[in-house]
């Protein structure tokens, strides 16, 4: 006999905006139910963010010892070359992704929110069957909110299979490749083939745009641009990817030169798309506004008592911005007042070195920037990470110097983006950065020094 569940709120997917908007539900004392076809945690914690960052720290110990056993560096060396188990390395990486992802099923089991494990398919706005292991489950909730994430884009004439991978397949592979190509020079295939080129693959990057990570001004790419470069892994800007042929990847050059590119593993890194299909959106009556789902500023849809939060509704794809929808909708729908109206979200490529963004960038009307260089840093020159090009920049507008954006590019800059982001959203002046006493020696100083050249009056440059 099928299962009927009648819960206040069903939450459709179970990655950082699902299970944080179910945990949300339970703490208010809503009943609550939350369907996932795959593990707690979703893209980011299972494909994503956590497996790609700690793929990234294991390789960059790999690098490190690498470089000592080449050229000795300040009186470091090692007498032979690392040697490097890739599958105990990938096996270490999902110890992490298990541990957190117990961790979340802890988590959902406290705020007594039921998962149901399965596929949910709506019939109307408010009903959906969920096909499980034991069982049909069917669930009439009250609320709905849709958390169904994204998934990645495919190229025409490169379907995935065989050699042809996505990021998930790339953090996956069971043995490391001696020859990897990757389309796309966004964050995802600039993370993961810095990561390939540090544990030994030969990497080349085909990138149809004439620069890499085309959504950030070319100063701030500049120091990851340098970097790839001059460890060995080919760009090829301006090129189209034909298709597979032979052994390997055919494109175009800039110039119109055909190139077959050998490859052990061609990751294709394209993008992604909000996944609106499979789960019955048409039952729903749901609007769609360029291909994701429309919403107003409490993340309500076109249907009353439906809500959908993360990659589902729109840029920027985040896991930290899914979060604070879920949060907020969980509270909306125990009667709370909110609406989504960040002043700055911030994002993070985990590149080498890392880019932060936050705010506004520095062609914005109206602003004046200040900027500081690592170089200028002790405690970047004492990890020795001085010389990378990196700077931190601060946007404020020129009437009153309120600051509306900050970047910066350099070795553990990620570290940074929430004081970034607090000064933006609590309407910080350069005055007020400026005045606060940073610890020495930090990072966080060339924070304080770009907001005194915002001023006019940095001491350190």
């Amino acid at each position: 006999m099928a299962e009927i569940l009648a819960p206040k709120v069903v939450v459709i997917g179970g990655g950082p905006g699902g299970y944080v908007a179910a945990i949300r539900c339970g703490q208010l004392g809503l009943d609550t139910v939350l369907v996932e076809a795959d593990r707690l945690g979703g893209t980011c914690l299972i494909r994503g963010c956590i497996p790609s960052k700690a793929l990234i720290h294991a390789a960059s110990a790999f690098a490190a010892m690498a470089d000592a056993a080449r050229v000795p560096h300040f009186g470091v060396s090692l007498p032979a070359p690392p040697k490097l188990d890739f599958a105990a390395t990938v096996a270490w990486k999902d110890s992490i992704v298990d541990r957190l992802n117990g961790g979340v099923a802890g988590l959902m089991k406290r705020a007594k929110v039921k998962v149901v494990q399965g596929w949910a398919r709506f019939s109307d706005a408010k009903t959906c069957e969920v096909v499980t292991v034991s069982g049909i489950v069917t669930i009439r909730a009250e609320h709905v909110i849709l958390a169904t994430g994204s998934i990645p884009a495919q190229l025409p004439g490169l379907p995935m299979g065989g050699k042809v991978i996505d990021s998930a397949g790339a953090l996956s592979l069971d043995r490391l490749p001696e020859r990897l190509v990757v389309v796309g020079a966004g964050y995802i295939g600039l993370e993961l083939g810095t990561v390939f080129a540090k544990l030994g693959s030969q990497v080349t990057i085909v990138e149809a745009g004439d620069r890499i990570l085309p959504h950030h001004d070319a100063r701030l790419t500049e120091p990851v641009r340098l970097w790839l470069e001059g460890h060995g892994v080919r760009l090829l800007l301006g090129a189209k990817v034909a298709g597979e042929k032979g052994e390997g990847l055919e494109i175009a050059t800039a110039d119109g030169e055909i190139l077959v590119l050998p490859a052990d593993a061609i990751l294709v890194t394209a993008g992604r798309k909000p996944l609106t299909e499979g789960w019955g959106r048409e039952a729903m009556a749901l609007e769609l506004a360029e291909g994701f789902a429309k919403i107003d500023d409490c993340c309500a849809t076109s249907t009353a008592g439906v809500w959908a939060i993360g990659d589902l509704v729109g840029e920027p794809m985040l896991a930290h911005k899914a979060s604070a929808q879920g949060e907020m909708v969980a509270e909306i729908i125990a009667g709370k007042r909110r609406r989504f109206d960040p002043a700055a979200i911030p994002a993070i490529c985990f590149t080498e070195p890392e880019i932060v963004t936050v705010g506004l960038g520095p062609d914005a009307p109206g602003t004046v920037t200040g900027q500081f260089p690592f170089a200028a840093n002790g405690r970047a020159l004492s990890m020795d990470a001085g010389d990378l090009g990196g700077f931190v920049r601060v946007v404020a507008r020129a009437d009153r110097g309120r600051i509306v954006g900050v970047q910066a590019v350099g070795a553990h800059v990620s570290e940074l983006a929430a004081a970034f982001t607090t000064a933006i959203e609590m309407g910080a002046v350069a005055g007020d950065i400026a005045s606060i006493i940073h610890a020495h020696p930090t990072l966080g100083e060339a924070f304080r020094e770009a907001t005194l050249n915002v001023l006019g009056h940095a001491i350190h440059t």
